[in-house]
């Protein structure tokens, strides 16, 4: 399904939320893991901004995550659990080479989520669908997760434009 369609059943909503959870695992278990797998001679010159805020992602993205996991169970579906999703980014991403790979990791990620969000709130507010959630409580929580998420790439691009 397009995200350029409208969101016209509790499937459909149901299925981009699931996503949206997806999203959001794939980009915690990425903020986690780069302190972790850098090599050791990146690792150290990584500061305490850098550990900061992917620190602060990984909680915001399991905020994020909460959040649309209980309009998921109000929708009486079922999600990914963090823990399979973690292992898949495992094996699917190699560790970056340096803090700039981190930093740029970092900001596609929060990019991508973004957007995701910005294009899902046009695709429920181009439908008059009714679902069996509150639409204007699902709309409320996806417009303040796309705001955090701008919020983290304007902070991202901040941190790249200091070191420049």
């Amino acid at each position: 399904m397009s995200l350029g369609q409208r969101v016209s059943t509790d499937h459909q909503l149901t299925r981009l939320l699931q996503i949206g959870v997806v999203l959001e695992e794939v980009v915690e278990s990425r903020a986690a893991h780069h302190l972790e797998s850098l090599p050791a001679e990146a690792r150290a010159e990584v500061d305490k901004e850098v550990r900061e805020l992917l620190t602060e992602a990984a909680d915001e993205s399991a905020d994020h995550r909460d959040r649309l996991e209980t309009l998921i169970g109000d929708l009486e579906a079922e999600t990914v659990g963090y823990e399979e999703i973690n292992q898949l980014v495992d094996a699917q991403y190699g560790p970056p080479e340096d803090t700039d790979g981190v930093l740029y990791d970092q900001l596609c990620n929060e990019e991508t989520a973004y957007k995701f969000y910005d294009d899902l709130i046009e695709a429920i507010e181009a439908s008059d669908s009714t679902f069996a959630v509150d639409r204007d409580r699902v709309l409320e929580t996806l417009r303040e997760i796309r705001e955090e998420e701008k919020a983290g790439v304007e902070e991202v691009t901040e941190i790249m434009e200091r070191r420049a």
